[in-house]
């Protein structure tokens, strides 16, 4: 018989691929799809994590395998090389929440929580590491042996996603110690023909993968936290203070499921003794937030790990105290648990930062068929911050598309700049150092811009007509727009001058050629 929550789950997260059309982050493009490409198709950027060795190629990969699938069929299409991937994803989080469903002893509330947690919808279709990561996390807590303790199927998605992103591990260290505190096994025994062998096998595996794309033998999981934890590489991307995950972070993930969390917390602390299960995972959320909360560069998605693990204890809370509570609160509670989640789901997914997506079907269209007054191809040039569309994954043509660079500081240069502060330093300046107008063929044929930088570069976009424009959001600043738009060359325009009125003979023995005059 056909389980009706995995259909129920399936049915959503494929939903989701159609309704999330939306920019999130950059690593959604440039860390997974634009990775399988160049795999797949030979063309495709790789950004300096690659160059430098530290990602592993194991979910690139995934997706690469699809890409070829398609390219045997003849069937690689741009709208299925953009939509596979996804409902790949799709799948896989479905699968996660039915194992989150069953871990939660088959619970109503378990489903509700999970269906309707707005950060998991608007993420969990999408391509990014960290939607990976949380999905083998909700499959290896459904596998963890909370009563027998002597089952380690666990280990085998914990290894998986430990060597594909090294801080996965965090919240698995208090999990883990629970688990051989609490075995009836010897602790070396334990640790020595469990937990050594399946690291053993499945690092093996992955090195071997990685070191195989890389083209040498390379330990991604060590450059990983060799560059981001010793060095510190991704505070170049931003800084938070240290409570940020704490009073900004998790309350936004969560969002009005912070009040069960909060209530579940509560209790568990007061009633230890009852709920040691809840004391285990609640001690295994905090150790993780003080963990994330040391490294300078804090970002939601990291999050994801640790939501299904809040979304549990609040699913717990909700199923005990609903057994108390009469039927017309309960539903109540319901209703605007799911309505304030659909609110935020709704409009991040639909409204928030959707122009630099939308204008990818666009270039598509340009890069095929475009050819201009030269009987050239056409060039782009995403006049942007760093990393602010899809790159030649989304257009699957292997076009000119210049776009600004922001590689962290590498040699701890005084007063660096990356290639899109310079540019937004002065960017005319920057304009003129950097593009060729003569001849006029070497100039780029479209520039993808926001429109609050239209007025600082005025006097190069007089070469260009604005052809489309597509909203983005709602909120804006000194670098991204309400808008989206794309500018095209324009052609010379010939003017003919005509000549003075002179007389008959001046006319007779003056008969010069109109004169052409290129604009």
């Amino acid at each position: 018989m056909i389980n009706k929550i995995l259909l129920f789950f399936v049915g959503l997260r494929l939903a989701s691929v159609f309704i999330v059309g939306t920019w999130y982050v950059p690593d959604e493009y440039w860390q997974s799809l634009e990775v399988a490409h160049r795999l797949a198709f030979g063309y495709g950027h790789l950004t300096w994590e690659w160059t430098h060795g530290i990602r592993s190629y194991i979910y690139p990969a995934l997706i690469a395998g699809i890409y070829k699938i398609l390219a045997l069929a003849k069937l690689d299409s741009v709208e299925l090389i953009i939509l596979l991937p996804r409902v790949m994803q799709a799948l896989l989080s479905a699968y996660s929440d039915y194992r989150f469903y069953m871990w939660s002893n088959k619970s109503k509330w378990s489903a509700f929580v999970l269906a309707t947690s707005w950060f998991w919808f608007y993420t969990g279709s999408r391509t990014l590491a960290n939607t990976l990561e949380a999905s083998l996390t909700i499959i290896a807590l459904s596998y963890f042996p909370w009563s027998t303790l002597e089952d380690t199927t666990f280990l085998w998605p914990v290894a998986l996603s430990v060597f594909m992103r090294p801080t996965s591990a965090i919240p698995w260290v208090p999990l883990c110690l629970y688990h051989v505190k609490k075995s009836s096994h010897p602790v070396w025994e334990l640790l020595l023909k469990r937990y050594l062998l399946i690291g053993l096998i499945v690092g093996v595996i992955t090195v071997a993968i990685d070191s195989f794309f890389y083209g040498s033998l390379l330990f991604s999981s060590f450059e990983f936290a060799r560059f981001n934890v010793l060095r510190g590489i991704g505070s170049f991307y931003g800084e938070h203070p240290w409570y940020w995950y704490a009073n900004v972070g998790l309350p936004t993930v969560l969002g009005i499921g912070t009040i069960p969390f909060l209530f579940a917390t509560v209790e568990t602390i007061r009633h230890r003794e009852t709920y040691k299960e809840r004391l285990i995972l609640l001690i295994t959320i905090g150790f993780t937030l003080v963990i994330y909360s040391l490294f300078p560069h804090k970002e939601f998605r990291f999050l994801l790990q640790i939501l299904p693990i809040c979304l549990y204890m609040s699913a717990d809370y909700l199923s005990r105290w609903s057994r108390k509570a009469s039927g017309k609160i309960v539903w109540f509670c319901a209703l605007v648990l799911l309505i304030c989640n659909a609110i935020p789901a709704g409009y991040l997914s639909r409204i928030h930062q959707r122009g630099t997506l939308d204008v990818m079907t666009t270039l598509q269209s340009i890069a095929h068929n475009y050819r201009d007054e030269f009987d050239q191809p056409a060039k782009f040039i995403v006049l942007m911050p760093c990393h602010s569309t899809p790159h030649l994954s989304h257009i699957h043509q292997n076009v000119t598309m210049r776009f600004l660079h922001c590689e962290p500081n590498f040699q701890n240069a005084e007063e660096y700049l990356d290639e899109a502060d310079m540019f937004y330093k002065d960017p005319s300046g920057w304009i003129r150092k950097n593009l060729p107008v003569y001849p006029r063929s070497a100039l780029p044929s479209h520039v993808i811009a926001f429109d609050v930088l239209e007025p600082q570069i005025s006097d190069f976009l007089s070469n260009y007509e604005a052809k489309v424009k597509f909203f983005h959001s709602d909120y804006t600043t000194d670098r991204i727009g309400s808008h989206v738009i794309v500018y095209e060359r324009t052609n010379p325009i010939k003017v003919t001058i005509a000549p003075p009125v002179l007389e008959e003979d001046e006319a007779v023995e003056n008969q010069p050629a109109d004169p052409i005059v290129e604009v």
